[in-house]
């Protein structure tokens, strides 16, 4: 049998790999970072636990940013990294309560707090996180449900294979 470390490892590798793939089919926004690159990180964060979901997301991102050249610096990218893995773990964790209240969390944490934690610095303020508030807040709504439907999908199937394993 496999270990379980190596295969949670295994698993992220295709969450990160998966990440790279989603960071090319992008939602339209100014900067061009706004992509289905996080979807893989909250479905590990659902699946494999908040801290293998923390690292897919943040690396989700920076795939996200290079694909687009990292527009506004790369340090200001490894921030927004930053951000996408707390917010991958919160999300992780919260699924353990209830997993509606998770996606909200984290649809709210990305699609809202994520551009308003811009709004202090120099050359962005009240107007980047105006453009960014609705292509952000789309794109972070609608990787959260894909994450969902998803992680849903594979729990399901899982639990129908362990009932015909019974029988």
């Amino acid at each position: 049998m496999v270990n379980q470390k190596t295969r949670s490892l295994v698993l992220t590798a295709m969450f990160i790999a998966l990440s790279a793939v989603g960071a090319a089919i992008k939602v339209p926004s100014p900067t061009g970072t706004v992509a289905f690159d996080s979807a893989p990180g909250y479905t590990a964060a659902l699946l494999l636990g908040p801290s293998y979901g923390a690292a897919t997301a943040a690396l989700g991102h920076l795939f996200t940013s290079m694909f687009a050249g990292f527009p506004m610096t790369l340090p200001l990218h490894l921030l927004i990294a930053a951000e996408m893995a707390v917010f991958a773990a919160v999300y992780g964790v919260l699924k353990r309560f209830n997993l509606p209240l998770a996606a909200i969390a984290a649809s709210f944490l990305n699609g809202i707090v994520a551009p308003a934690s811009f709004i202090p610095f120099p050359n962005f303020g009240m107007g980047f996180f105006t453009a960014m508030l609705l292509p952000l807040l789309i794109g972070s709504v609608a990787n959260v449900i894909l994450s969902a439907i998803v992680y849903k999908a594979i729990v399901g199937l899982k639990h129908n294979m362990d009932i015909r394993q019974e029988h």
